[in-house]
């Protein structure tokens, strides 16, 4: 007979809205849980990955880039960027709850938590609205949100209004010119989309599996890219005979 693995409560928090964040452990795997309810898991780490590479794929060569990620989480999306992105990146992590980056130093050191100690990496203990709120315009050459549950609040009420039209605005608002913004959604939304169009950004809704080898696609990541100002050109001069 086979003998079960238990499944281990590492550690326990309190989100600042009053509910509870596990982490827990089952046969070399790690989960953090909100109220009971999965939140992440570190197996099914594909679309995580694929954030971060698609975030990125722009900004692969040996200039210097800046990045900001919203949400650490297992940091999966962190070791994507630091993978696809060159030596002279600056990647500005911020997380809003502080257990969650002493987890990943301690419990999860060996899954990503040491990639905090990367030299291009700067951590935030903030809220990923008030960074981007102080952030001058054109700061960030990508922007990624790992936020919660996407634009569907999970977690914490109050991430909400990173998605609304003030937040996305903002979004936009701190990207470069030629920048571009990735935000991981659990599902199609197609009224966040429009938002998103609203700003004069071109949008693409990219379908990401749970596992690299699924066959079909779980959650989907909204990629936008701040368009290239448009020089209108001078009429031609008219001319006298």
């Amino acid at each position: 007979m086979l003998e079960m693995k238990p499944h281990i409560k590492l550690a326990e928090t309190t989100t600042p809205d009053g509910k509870r964040l596990t982490l827990h452990q089952h046969d070399g795997d790690f989960s953090l849980r909100i109220d009971g309810r999965d939140l992440m898991h570190s197996s099914v780490s594909a679309s995580e990955l694929h954030l971060g590479e698609l975030a990125v794929e722009q900004i692969a060569g040996p200039g210097k880039a800046r990045v900001l990620i919203g949400g650490l989480g297992m940091g999966f999306t962190l070791k994507s960027v630091l993978a696809g992105a060159g030596p002279q990146v600056e990647v500005i992590v911020a997380e809003l709850i502080p257990e969650v980056v002493e987890w990943n130093r301690s419990h999860l050191r060996t899954l990503n938590g040491a990639l905090l100690d990367d030299p291009r990496v700067t951590l935030r203990i903030d809220n990923v609205c008030a960074l981007l709120g102080k952030a001058p315009p054109g700061y960030y050459d990508a922007i990624l949100l790992d936020i919660d549950n996407g634009p569907t609040a999970m977690v914490q009420a109050g991430n909400a209004k990173l998605y609304d039209q003030k937040g996305i605005r903002r979004i936009i608002k701190a990207l470069k010119v030629g920048g571009r913004a990735a935000i991981w959604s659990a599902s199609v939304d197609q009224g966040f989309a429009r938002r998103l169009k609203k700003e004069s950004v071109k949008v693409e809704a990219i379908a990401a599996r749970l596992h690299a080898n699924s066959r079909r696609s779980t959650y989907t990541i909204y990629v936008a890219d701040k368009k290239e100002k448009v020089v209108a050109e001078s009429p031609p001069e008219e001319t006298t005979s």
